[in-house]
């Protein structure tokens, strides 16, 4: 039996390609969430499968933190919500890149 090395390169840089476009996209995606004045803060009786859980005054904080830094927001609402499409649509990416990874590992 004989190893296909270029369809092995070819699966491994087609692999590597997309796991650092979703990465990248969802890196981005926050980023550009936090900018348009929406930090993700989760409470822990949303998630309660979290690892660390967070005080109640921890909490408080993260909230107070994150009032503080939309405040001091410097977009206009109109492009806060530019800029909120933009996080959604590479979450949407990042979304898409995943579903396709999955139909073609169920295809072949």
């Amino acid at each position: 039996m004989t190893i296909d090395w270029a369809a092995f390169v070819a699966v491994f840089g087609t692999a590597l390609g997309a796991a650092s476009i979703i990465v990248a996209s969802y890196a981005l995606g926050l980023r550009l969430l936090v900018l348009a004045g929406r930090p993700p803060v989760v409470h822990p009786e949303e998630f309660p499968d979290a690892l660390t859980v967070a005080t109640p005054k921890q909490i408080a904080t993260a909230e107070k933190k994150a009032r503080k830094a939309a405040a001091k927001n410097p977009l206009s609402p109109a492009a806060a919500r530019w800029v909120l499409a933009a996080a959604w649509l590479c979450f949407a990416v990042c979304g898409l890149f995943a579903i396709a990874g999955v139909v073609l590992l169920a295809t072949h």
